[in-house]
């Protein structure tokens, strides 16, 4: 081989490796989220209906958790999420995430997951507990789920924030956040967030609450960024 053809085999190797290379990383948007104001004391929960709950729940009684606060107010159960601009193409997971009643309760009081996802829904208590997911824009139904019963999965067409509750026990009630994003988080004790991996882009950000609704916000990723941005909901008179 001469030495001219040599180099431009060096070079055309040159050039063509770094297509080999990971992509760069995504921007990352974080934040907390708030409430301003007190939050209301939430009433323990009547469980005479099921003699087992009462048993339970003697030494700490079992109370709502539709706004439940951290340290600092911070606010927890909260969806945050991409709810417009650059969407993601990235595939459905095809684990099936878990929701389960547990001490007369969902052990999960928002659960998010996306469209077409599994939800696997299992019953460990003694006693038997009725689904009751209801939608109004993907069907609704509802099952009779026994003790000792295996878990059933069910997944959903469009995205939605579903109430569910329990058909024989009244106090038992959760959140199915169907979301067509892979960017979501839902927030602790400490209410805090984040969402990595964004590909450069303008995003619209929701944060989304049972009771206080929804907060929107905007941001542009224009490379491997760490944006901040928080939101406070104001709690009700």
């Amino acid at each position: 081989m001469n030495l001219a053809k040599a180099g431009l085999t060096a070079l055309a190797i040159l050039i063509v490796a770094p297509q080999g290379m990971p992509a760069p990383a995504g921007g990352t948007v974080s934040g907390k989220v708030t409430l301003s104001g007190s939050a209301p004391k939430g009433k323990p929960f009547d469980l005479s209906k099921e003699p087992e709950c009462v048993k339970l729940h003697a030494a700490e009684p079992l109370i709502p958790e539709n706004v439940v606060v951290g340290t600092g107010n911070m606010l927890r159960n909260v969806v945050v999420y991409i709810s417009g601009g650059s969407m993601d193409q990235v595939p459905v997971p095809p684990n099936a995430v878990v929701y389960d009643q547990q001490g007369c309760h969902y052990t999960t009081h928002v659960l998010a997951f996306r469209v077409g996802q599994e939800v696997k829904i299992s019953n460990s208590d003694p006693f038997s507990h009725n689904i009751h997911p209801i939608a109004k824009i993907n069907r609704e139904w509802n099952k009779i789920q026994p003790p000792g019963t295996p878990p059933f999965s069910y997944a959903y067409d469009r995205e939605e924030f579903i109430p569910v509750k329990c058909n024989i026990h009244p106090w038992m009630q959760g959140y199915f956040a169907v979301l067509r994003t892979s960017h979501f988080a839902v927030t602790g004790d400490d209410g805090r967030f984040t969402l990595p991996d964004l590909p450069p882009g303008h995003y619209t950000i929701t944060a989304w609450h049972e009771i206080y609704g929804t907060q929107i916000q905007e941001v542009t990723i224009t490379g491997g960024d760490s944006q901040t941005i928080n939101f406070v909901f104001t709690a009700k008179p």
